[in-house]
């Protein structure tokens, strides 16, 4: 076989499954036992939600490794390169690795066919046994019970959110859809919740798998404290906690998961953890004068949880949206619509992109573009007049075509 680059096998495993998204484990694990991975020195943290899995891995590793921990992180999608979803103490993984890794899979599947995920998170894992990591922090697809990142016994399970998204394919009620999401739980092993307001098929599924349950705001409890946070169980607290640039029910979570796992829990390095962590695309500036900011925000609770960090920008704020019409996007606006100064609307490329008008539709008042780069600089020139701040968002697409550009 032909030496292939890292873009040649993309466009090769793209090509092998006839369909986008296949849930189930069988296929992956047809080849995983083939390709007789271990495990790592410490544990696998498996992460699933509708929202929140990647800050949440983010903080995981970031204080793993500032704990003098080797982690691997597999994440999706990625924004602009794909070695972003694989990444090693942080930071992306090689093309060589990657190559070695499809190729090593391609050579044992035989004729099982595998879906782009599936190549995908065997890659990564094939990846982190190669490098004798202590953590592997694995980040849920779509769902959890028949993601393919459960082809892996988790160690140590977590549920950051619970909202209706993905309806198609995971249900279309709140306590469906924490079932297949708690469904990565494992008998015996310790099962966090960051989940507000719980739905009843989370602990009845965490029994019936035997995987011990602690629960926010049962279990473990935060608040805000004047200018900071604070985070306590029955026998550990933590006062005075910067409010960290992620979302703070995430890291609450975080700082449960840490103390589960028996890692040192130490002040100052939750300190430096909240007062610095940041993940691409989540409320993240990426510029000055006017400020801009991107986030992937894309259904109802993100929706909220943007809205909250509108507000404490102080300022009137610029909205650029494009978002995939298979999204509630009604809720979404709804959520949003008197968040915003204005809005600058644009069309996303493909089958499930809405156009402009289909997002103007939902809004009185809207403005639509041909382009993201004509409506950035629309709202650039209106920021500038109004002393306002824009946020880019609806989409991982949207912000990826946003980083693209610059």
């Amino acid at each position: 076989m032909p030496t292939r680059s890292l873009t040649d096998w993309l466009s090769y495993i793209e090509s092998q499954h006839p369909s986008e998204i296949e849930l189930g484990l069988e296929r992956g694990l047809t080849v995983l036992s083939k390709l007789n991975l271990g495990r790592p020195k410490q544990k696998v943290i498996t992460v699933a939600g509708t929202n929140g899995k990647g800050s949440t891995c983010a903080m995981l590793t970031q204080y793993l490794v500032a704990s003098g921990f080797k982690v691997g992180t597999y994440t999706s999608p990625h924004f602009l390169r794909f070695n972003e979803r694989v990444a090693l103490d942080g930071q992306e993984c090689s093309d060589e690795l990657l190559c070695q890794a499809f190729e090593k899979i391609e050579k044992v599947r035989g004729d099982t066919p595998l879906t782009y995920f599936e190549f995908s998170t065997l890659a990564a894992l094939w990846v982190f046994d190669q490098l004798e990591l202590d953590y592997w922090v694995l980040e849920v697809g779509l769902g959890g019970r028949l993601d393919s990142v459960n082809m892996v016994d988790t160690d140590l399970a977590v549920v950051t959110s619970i909202a209706l998204d993905h309806v198609d394919w995971l249900g279309d009620s709140i306590e469906i859809i924490g079932r297949e999401k708690s469904g990565i739980g494992r008998k015996g092993k310790p099962f966090v919740s960051g989940v507000v307001n719980p739905p009843e098929s989370i602990a009845v599924t965490a029994a019936e798998l035997g995987a011990r349950l602690t629960q926010k705001h049962v279990d473990f409890s935060f608040t805000l404290d004047g200018d900071g946070w604070r985070w306590w169980t029955d026998n550990v607290s933590f006062e005075n906690l910067p409010i960290p640039k992620l979302p703070l029910e995430n890291a609450a979570t975080v700082i449960e998961v840490l103390r589960v796992l028996q890692v040192d829990l130490d002040q100052d390095k939750l300190t430096d953890l909240f007062a610095n962590a940041t993940l691409l695309g989540r409320f993240q500036k990426v510029a000055n004068e006017p400020d801009l900011y991107i986030d992937v925000a894309h259904n109802p609770e993100a929706a909220t949880q943007l809205k909250q960090q509108v507000e404490h920008l102080g300022q009137p704020v610029i909205a650029v949206c494009g978002m995939l019409k298979d999204k509630d996007i009604a809720a979404v606006m709804a959520t949003l619509a008197d968040s915003f100064e204005s809005w600058k609307l644009i069309g996303l490329h493909g089958p499930r992109g809405a156009t402009a008008e289909e997002l103007k539709g939902y809004l009185n008042q809207a403005e639509t573009f041909v382009s993201l780069t004509d409506a950035v600089s629309s709202a650039v020139e209106e920021a500038k007049v109004k002393g306002a701040a824009i946020v880019v968002f609806g989409s991982f697409l949207t912000v990826s075509e946003y980083l693209a550009n610059q």
